[in-house]
C-alpha cells in the first residue's frame, strides 16, 4: 500500500506535521472575521443583482441577454478560476492572495457601480468573479492551515454559516436598495456598497490575517489548469446563456463536448500524479472519505438552492407583482432562520453527529411542502407572512445542512493540500449552483407561460421536496463531521 501511494504523490499525515509546525499562528478571532468579511462579499454579489435585474436593464437599456451575462458573467468567471486561485494561494501565499483578491474585487466593485453602459456591466463583473476567485479560496485553506484541531470544525462551520447567509442578505440588500434609489443612483449602490466594505477588509487582513504557505509549492499545472476551464466554460456558458438565446446550435453542442473534456482532465490529472508530478486536482483527494461521499450529497443540495433562489426571486416580482424590497423582505424569515440555525450546527454536529444532517434534510422536504400548500392556497393573493411559515422551516433545515456540509468536506484534508480541496469544494458549488439555475430555471422558465407561473413554481418546489430527502437519506453515509485530526483515509 505505502509503494503505491508514493507512486501517486498521496497527502500524507508527515507532510501535515511539518507544515503545522511551521505555519503562522493561529487565526485570531478578528482574523476569522476579515475572511468571513471577504466570503461573505463574493457570495453575496453573486445573488444581490436577482432582485435588480429589472432596474438595471430599464436604467441600461440593456437586452434579455446582456441582463443574462451581468449575472452568467460573474459566476463564470468565479468557477473557472477557484481551484487555480487555491493552487496560487498554496504556492504564494494565502495571505497575499487574499489581499491581492479583496483589492480586485474592491476595484472591479467600484467599475460596475459607475458602469455606464450594459457592455461594460458584463465586463466589469467578469473581472469580479475573477477577483472573488482569487481571494474565497484563501479562506477555507487558511482555517484549515492556521487553525487548531479544537477550532477548525466551528470555524468552518461558520463558513458555511457566512456563505448561506451571504447569499440570502444579497437579494435583501439589493431589494433594500434598489427601494431606497439613494441620491437617485437606482442599482448602483449594489456595487459601490462593496468599496467601503473591502477597504475594511482591506485594512484588517494585513493586520490579523497570519502568512500560510504549503511546505512544499508546486508549479501550475497548465495543461491541466486549461482542461478544467474548458470543461467548466463547456458546462457553464450554455447553462447560464443557452436559454436567453433560444437554445443554438453551438450552446447543444458545448453541452455534448462537456463530458468529453471532463473525462481528458481526470485522464490527464491521473497520470500527472502517477508521474510524480503534482496535478492541479489530486486524484488522491478524492481517496480522502470525508470529500469523495461529502462532495456527493452537497452537489444535489446546492442544484436545488440555486434553482429555488433563482425561480423564487422570479416568481416574486413576475408572477406575483412585488416590488424589489417586497421580494427581498419576503426572503426575510427563511434568511433569520438559517442564521440561528446555522450558528448552532456545530454544536449540534458535534453533540449528534451526521443525523443532523439527516434531519435538515427531512426538514427542507417538510418546509418545500408546506410553501406549496401556502402557495397553491390563494396564489393571487400572497403575501409574505402568508409564505413565512414554509421560509422559516426551509431556512432552519437548511442552516444545519450547508455549515456541516462543508465540515464533512474539508474535515480530512491536510493542510498541505488545502487549497487544492477548497477550490474543490468551492468550484463544486459554484458549478452546482450554476447548473441548478440553468436546468431547474429553464424549466420553469418553460413552465411559467402556463398558469401565470403558478405550474411551474410547483414544479421547482417539487423538485426541491426530493432535495431534500436526498439528502436526509445520503448523509447516513458521510462521516460523522467532528473535530478531529487530518488523516488519509485510504478507501478505493
Amino acid at each position: 500500500m505505502h509503494s503505491r501511494l508514493m507512486t501517486v504523490r498521496p497527502i500524507d499525515v508527515r507532510a501535515v506535521q511539518v507544515t503545522r509546525k511551521a505555519a503562522a499562528p493561529e487565526l485570531t478571532g478578528v482574523g476569522l472575521l476579515t475572511l468571513y468579511m471577504g466570503a461573505f462579499l463574493s457570495i453575496g454579489d453573486f445573488f444581490i443583482v436577482n432582485v435588480a435585474l429589472p432596474t438595471i436593464g430599464a436604467d441600461l437599456h440593456a437586452s434579455a441577454a446582456l441582463l443574462e451575462l451581468v449575472v452568467a458573467g460573474y459566476g463564470i468567471a468565479y468557477a473557472l478560476l477557484l481551484v487555480l486561485g487555491g493552487r496560487l494561494g498554496d504556492a504564494f501565499g494565502r495571505r497575499r492572495l487574499f489581499i491581492a483578491g479583496i483589492v480586485a474585487f474592491t476595484v472591479t466593485s467600484l467599475a460596475c457601480g459607475l458602469a455606464p453602459d450594459a457592455a461594460t456591466l458584463v465586463v466589469a463583473r467578469v473581472l469580479q468573479g475573477a477577483s472573488a476567485a482569487m481571494m474565497v479560496p484563501q479562506v477555507l485553506s487558511t482555517i484549515q492551515a492556521a487553525t487548531s484541531v479544537r477550532t477548525r470544525g466551528r470555524a468552518i462551520a461558520m463558513y458555511g454559516a457566512v456563505g448561506g447567509v451571504g447569499s440570502l442578505a444579497g437579494q435583501l440588500a439589493g431589494g433594500l436598495l434598489v427601494a431606497a434609489n439613494l441620491a437617485g443612483t437606482g442599482w448602483r449602490p449594489i456595487f459601490l456598497v462593496n468599496v467601503p466594505i473591502g477597504v475594511i477588509a482591506l485594512v484588517l487582513a494585513l493586520r490579523t490575517v497570519p502568512p500560510t504557505r504549503s511546505h512544499d509549492p508546486a508549479r501550475v499545472d497548465v495543461p491541466g489548469t486549461v482542461l478544467l476551464g474548458l470543461a467548466v466554460l463547456l458546462l457553464m456558458v450554455p447553462l447560464t446563456t443557452g436559454r436567453t438565446f433560444g437554445w443554438p446550435v453551438w450552446s447543444i453542442a458545448m453541452l455534448v463536448a462537456f463530458p468529453v473534456a471532463a473525462v481528458a482532465f481526470v485522464l490527464l490529472e491521473r497520470r500527472q500524479e502517477r508521474s510524480g508530478r503534482l496535478p492541479l486536482v489530486p486524484p488522491s483527494l478524492m481517496r480522502v472519505a470525508s470529500m469523495r461521499r461529502g462532495l456527493l450529497v452537497s452537489v444535489p443540495f446546492f442544484v436545488g438552492f440555486g434553482g429555488f433562489m433563482f425561480c423564487f426571486a422570479v416568481t416574486l416580482q413576475t408572477d406575483l407583482h412585488m416590488t424589489a424590497l417586497q421580494a427581498g423582505l419576503t426572503l426575510a424569515p427563511l434568511g433569520i432562520a438559517y442564521l440561528f440555525t446555522s450558528l448552532s450546527s456545530a454544536w449540534l454536529v458535534d453533540r449528534f453527529g451526521r443525523v443532523v444532517l439527516s434531519i435538515g434534510g427531512a426538514g427542507m422536504a417538510v418546509g418545500f411542502t408546506v410553501l406549496a400548500v401556502s402557495a397553491y392556497a390563494d396564489w393571487s393573493h400572497l403575501t409574505p407572512l402568508a409564505l413565512a411559515p414554509g421560509m422559516v422551516i426551509i431556512g432552519a433545515s437548511q442552516g444545519v445542512v450547508m455549515s456541516p456540509i462543508f465540515r464533512v468536506v474539508l474535515s480530512d484534508v491536510p493542510a498541505d493540500r488545502a487549497g487544492a480541496g477548497s477550490g474543490v469544494l468551492i468550484t463544486t458549488q459554484q458549478t452546482a449552483l450554476a447548473v441548478g439555475v440553468g436546468i431547474i430555471g429553464g424549466v420553469f422558465l418553460a413552465l411559467s407561460a402556463i398558469d401565470a407561473g403558478r405550474t411551474a413554481f410547483a414544479v421547482v418546489l417539487g423538485v426541491d421536496v426530493a432535495v431534500g430527502l436526498v439528502v436526509a437519506v445520503g448523509s447516513h453515509w458521510l462521516p460523522n463531521p467532528s473535530s478531529r485530526p487530518a488523516r488519509v483515509l485510504a478507501e478505493s
